[in-house]
């Protein structure tokens, strides 16, 4: 007979619900509040682990976009945006804190006067390519205690749930 594994914070709440609330199927939040909290807790853990190489996550994320363009990665600011998820201002904000630390640079398109080029700069380039190595390191890290067959069921379903909730392919920014 196989082990009952040990209880999680979710238990807790459902066991709450069904004491006040017996009459209810608490079942969709034993599952939305787990990927809540699954959410929280790796999205702390990934700003503790970039917090030791002096970077925030969404630096992490404007990089490695621009370093999954391929050379000369470079992307306009608009595909940046809507890979990256954030509004135009947001984006604009990081893209100038990221131009301080000399990650990237930025320049108007000398074919469409209004559009803006984001480019990672050589310490960028270094930069990505050192982090992304650390990052996964830490993803294996905090996937460790699933197994292989479980990570893939995991990931199956969570694509499974994205799809249903709208999410679509993002094109990937095309090169400047």
């Amino acid at each position: 007979m196989a082990a009952t594994p040990p209880g999680d914070g979710v238990d807790a709440i459902i066991r709450q619900w069904q004491e006040v609330r017996p009459d209810l199927d608490c079942s969709p939040m034993a599952v939305i509040g787990r990927l809540s909290r699954a959410s929280r807790l790796l999205e702390r853990a990934l700003k503790e682990h970039f917090a030791q190489y002096g970077v925030e996550p969404w630096e992490f994320d404007v990089l490695a976009t621009l370093y999954r363009s391929g050379p000369p990665y470079t992307v306009s600011a608009g595909e940046l945006s809507t890979a990256a998820m954030v509004s135009s201002a947001a984006l604009t904000n990081r893209i100038d804190r990221l131009v301080d630390k000399d990650l990237v640079d930025r320049e108007l398109d000398a074919t469409h006067r209004r559009r803006v080029l984001i480019s990672l700069t050589d310490a960028g380039i270094r930069a990505i390519e050192d982090l992304v190595a650390h990052h996964l390191a830490n993803e294996e890290r905090l996937l460790g205690g699933l197994a292989p067959t479980e990570r893939k069921q995991l990931e199956r379903l969570l694509r499974t749930l994205l799809i249903s909730l709208g999410d679509q392919p993002q094109t990937p920014p095309t090169t400047g």
